[in-house]
């Protein structure tokens, strides 16, 4: 089975960190855990699988600490992982709606 494998079946994210041998902050993890998560899959999609364990699990923890480290340094609204944070700082655009103003020339009669 390979390191990629082994990864999917963990159950928690306090178990990618231990398998990874990753330290980690219990009080951050607790706040950002969906969203490091969420954050070590999109830096997992752009990375090829190394048939090599070795080298694929130090791909893998440097990732995971990459992703770890967003969201100390950062917020996980601030960090927008989620579509629901993105979707809270796009504009929102009204359409444009044409005034009319009846006919003043009309009145004066």
């Amino acid at each position: 089975m390979t390191v990629l494998e082994q990864l999917r079946k963990l159950p928690t994210a306090e178990d990618f960190f231990q398998y990874l041998n990753v330290p980690y902050d219990p009080a951050v993890l607790n706040v950002s855990r969906l969203h490091i998560l969420r954050r070590l899959g999109d830096y997992l999609r752009n990375v090829e699988n190394d048939p090599d364990d070795a080298r694929a699990r130090a791909c893998y923890r440097a990732l995971l600490e990459r992703a770890y480290d967003d969201f100390v340094r950062s917020s996980p609204i601030q960090e927008r992982v989620f579509k629901v944070h993105q979707d809270a700082v796009r504009a929102v655009s009204f359409p444009l709606v044409q005034l009319s103003f009846p006919d003043t020339a009309q009145e004066d009669k």
